[in-house]
């Protein structure tokens, strides 16, 4: 809830055009759907334009709103499935460098050493097939349950699951193998 008011009520004002109840989705909503348009386009504009039509198409459909998921999930899912179209029209962008991340109270060796770390751990999970990855960024970075996650990306829990398993088991065999060499 936002200001005493149920995101049920919220969609429902948003649907009859009230403009504080479409900005009050917005804020709640638009950081996980550009975080997760980022992190499958690898693009900051890209991002903004799958988010800006994510919120489009829901102001299309929230006078026909059904409760059948949370707000968020169907979100997550449009901005997927337009990520994905986004993706089979080009060929795949690879960020220069990850956005700075580090605790300012990190000495600089260690601030080196974790951007090292993340660097090479984002570009694992770059290689990882499309579906792992998705699950991946829902699950771990964007911190969605499994149910959720499985809602979003239109799977069953048990698919989900087996994504994140293989995902993780390619990753660890990775980062054994970089170890060793």
């Amino acid at each position: 809830m936002v200001s005493g008011i149920s995101e049920r009520d919220q969609i429902a004002r948003a649907a009859g055009g009230d403009k504080s109840a479409q900005a009050a989705l917005v804020n709640r909503h638009m950081p996980v759907v550009w975080r997760v348009a980022y992190r499958m386009l690898k693009d900051r504009q890209e991002a903004e334009d799958v988010t800006q039509e994510t919120f489009l198409r829901a102001w299309k459909i929230l006078p026909d709103w059904e409760d059948r998921a949370k707000f968020s999930t169907w979100a997550c899912t449009v901005a997927i499935n337009l990520c994905r179209d986004r993706l089979k029209k080009k060929a795949p962008v690879l960020m220069d460098e990850l956005p700075d991340q580090s605790d300012p109270a990190m000495r600089p060796d260690q601030a080196l050493h974790q951007k090292q770390a993340t660097g090479r751990i984002t570009g694992l999970v770059d290689l990882l097939p499309e579906r792992q990855k998705e699950a991946l960024t829902l699950c771990a970075f964007e911190g969605m349950g499994n149910i959720e996650a499985a809602d979003a990306m239109g799977i069953s829990v048990e698919a989900l699951e087996s994504l994140l398993s293989r995902a993780r088991r390619k990753l660890r065999l990775e980062l054994a193998e970089q170890h060793e060499a």
